[in-house]
């Protein structure tokens, strides 16, 4: 086998680990690995992908920055995405990173880093227009979030309206909102006191306290927060470094770190990293690492970004943690594509603030390298709030009588053949839609919310569809009657009704609402939207070959094998169509216009001054025809924009050369000058 082949089998596997951790971690609030392994398994991701770009999929977990909103607030878009970061875990990651720094930039070092603590709480975005708070927002998956503006607004340390008079008209700040020690003590002291539960750390009570429904709730909650970044800003950075934009948020009302501090080069971040380290614990609050971040922000733009996260700063995190415990079973679950994941069920034990039960073995590959056995001492090792995994096994504590862990020859939910092919790591059930463990999971997949978005059929409502052969592919759903449904557990005639109204409803919906909901291997929302956005409709998708499909915007070889294989299967061709016989139906839109075609194709522009449109609207419209939009002048700008009281970007822009135009000669470019 190929190495190639062998990276594209791997990376696949990794893919679908990250995934199924990121929707338990972000969404079920219920992770099975530590930070520790999830960081391992993005790493070796990433070094992956970094040696074959060839094999970068859209929806690959690097191209992206985290989980979805949760149910019960209002979705809130982020104009600016809230990006994650990479991660260092040694000096030599450290020194790493600085020398594909300087191997970008134009100068030498020593580079100048903003550098503070990494807090273990939960991001947050302040949107203030003309000085008042109008939005908080958590990240959600970085480009879309949860609106809790009315629980943000209880929290004390933040201003509703922005001190002094000269911020700017739009402000985004970044942040994390966290719970000091002392206020998460006194917190679960009253608990106790009241005999009710506990919270286990600081950052799972920050987190809740921010996510309750009743914004009285989070008022009594000790929460505060520090800024960090920036979205959205109308009139450009506060300064031209970093660390000074970052202090200016102080004169207006807004908290920052006291522990920020600008060092210079790999040196000076390594010291400081140490210095935080012994002082860890006498920190008013949790952190689990250090953020470096290039001080210059001309700099941090010519760095740019890959994908998920900014080159321009890295957070070196702490140590885990580590404890001894006992493999008292080890299990096989099914996953929705058939995947057959061993997991390893542990006596309880207590790491890091948590008491841990369970931990998934990944795959066979994993239990045989490592030689996981039922009844071995384990070490298991735990970074954050989160379920630890098995680093390795205790030899010298190892019973007599063990046995090697074999893969199970049949399905333990459907009894069909498991496969593991040669060259992949993980092993399937081959009973596809025979499989009710597979099948259940794509009918939910179908109805969920991001899909086709069917209220009311729920998990335990798919389950007694599928285990009462009413339903055996998504198409049965929309064939369902009254009489079927009220012969269910807890389902009278009112939710019985309530339901098929909801599943009548659903059939008016989107290109890529279907096309994700149909469950295809590597298409996620983005995915579905750019094709639905290339192609126009379904039968030009369905009739697109490979290289078509690869033409489509972040779509590459092996997303594009996956698509074509999909619509080359008879049986789903099948569902396809007896859905849309059912009534599903959306409204198809024109292929999109090749980039190159567009008449600002490669062009990049910079507004500056007071102009007499929102510059939003000027930005949208220059995207629209292919242009690039910029916030700061360099020597890649082909041309500013500038408008009443220009400042500092017009000179810079008269030394460098650059064509400027004035409002009417950017009508005239986009066609409504006279």
């Amino acid at each position: 086998m190929s190495e190639l082949a062998q990276a594209r089998a791997r990376a696949e596997q990794l893919r679908k680990e990250i995934a199924r951790h990121d929707y338990q971690y972000y969404v079920l609030d219920n992770p099975l690995i530590p930070d520790a392994e999830y960081d391992r398994l993005m790493r070796e991701l990433r070094d992956i992908e970094s040696r074959f770009p060839e094999l970068v999929t859209p929806d690959s977990p690097t191209q992206r920055v985290g989980g979805a909103p949760r149910e019960g607030f209002a979705e809130v878009r982020h104009k600016v995405p809230m990006l994650s970061l990479d991660n260092a875990f040694s000096e030599e990651d450290m020194r790493a990173w600085e020398k594909r720094l300087l191997g970008r930039l134009d100068h030498d070092g020593p580079v100048s880093y903003a550098a503070e603590p990494k807090l273990d709480g939960l991001a947050i975005s302040l949107r203030y227009e003309q000085g008042l708070l109008v939005l908080g927002a958590t990240r959600g998956d970085g480009r879309v979030g949860e609106d809790v503006t009315a629980n943000v607004r209880t929290i004390k340390s933040i201003p509703l309206r922005l001190f002094g008079d000269d911020w700017p008209e739009v402000l985004e700040v970044r942040g994390e909102i966290f719970m000091p020690r002392a206020g998460f003590e006194a917190l679960n002291a009253r608990a106790r006191a009241r005999g009710e539960k506990t919270f286990v750390n600081p950052r799972n009570a920050a987190a809740g306290s921010l996510r309750q429904l009743d914004p009285k709730v989070t008022a009594s909650r000790p929460l505060t927060m520090f800024c960090y970044g920036f979205g959205e800003i109308s009139s450009g950075p506060p300064a031209d470094t970093y660390s000074a934009s970052i202090r200016r948020l102080v004169d207006w009302g807004l908290q920052i770190s006291p522990e920020l501090k600008t060092v210079a080069g790999v040196d000076g971040c390594i010291d400081y990293y140490q210095d935080i380290g012994r002082r860890r614990e006498q920190l008013p609050y949790d952190i689990d690492g250090v953020v470096f971040k290039v001080d210059s922000l001309a700099d941090q733009e010519a760095l740019g970004f890959v994908s998920r996260a900014p080159r321009w700063a890295i957070a070196y995190k702490f140590p885990a943690q580590e404890e001894l415990t006992r493999v008292l079973a080890i299990d096989f679950q099914v996953g929705r594509t058939g995947a057959v994941t061993p997991v390893a069920r542990l006596e309880p034990v207590f790491v890091g603030g948590a008491t841990v039960s369970n931990a998934t073995l990944h795959n066979m590959d994993e239990v045989w390298r490592k030689d996981v056995r039922v009844g071995d001492t384990v070490i298991i090792r735990r970074a954050g709030d989160v379920i630890p995994e098995v680093v390795g096994v205790v030899l010298e504590r190892r019973p007599k009588g063990t046995r090697r862990v074999t893969l199970p020859k049949h399905c333990p939910v459907c009894g069909s053949e498991v496969i593991k092919p040669e060259g992949e790591a993980v092993a399937r059930c081959t009973g596809g839609l025979y499989c009710p463990a597979q099948r259940k999971e794509s009918i939910k997949h179908f109805a969920s919310r991001k899909a086709m978005d069917i209220e009311g059929l729920g998990d335990k409502l798919v389950e007694q569809l599928v285990d009462n052969e009413l339903v055996h592919n998504p198409a049965d759903l929309y064939h369902l009657t009254k009489a079927q449904l009220v012969g269910l557990e807890r389902m009278g005639e009112k939710s019985a009704q309530n339901l098929l109204d909801e599943l009548e409803k659903s059939k008016s919906t989107t290109l890529p609402r279907f096309l994700y909901a149909l469950g295809i291997r590597e298409v996620g929302e983005a995915t579905a939207l750019a094709l639905a956005q290339q192609f126009g409709s379904l039968k030009a998708i369905q009739a697109a070959s490979e290289d078509e499909l690869q033409e489509t915007p972040d779509v590459g070889p092996i997303v594009a094998a996956h698509i074509a294989a999909f619509f080359r299967q008879p049986h789903n061709k099948e569902v396809i169509d007896k859905l849309i016989a059912a009534g599903i139906h959306w409204q198809e839109g024109a292929p999109r216009p090749r980039p190159e075609d567009l008449p600002l194709a490669g062009k990049t522009f910079v507004l500056t001054g007071a102009l007499s449109r929102p510059r939003d609207d000027y930005k949208a419209r220059l995207q629209a025809l292919g242009a690039k939009v910029s916030g700061s002048v360099s020597k890649k700008t082909d041309y500013v924009v500038a408008g009443e009281d220009p400042g500092s970007k017009l000179a810079k822009a008269e030394q460098l050369g650059i064509e400027i135009l004035d409002e009417e000669g950017l009508l005239k470019l986009l066609g409504e000058g006279r």
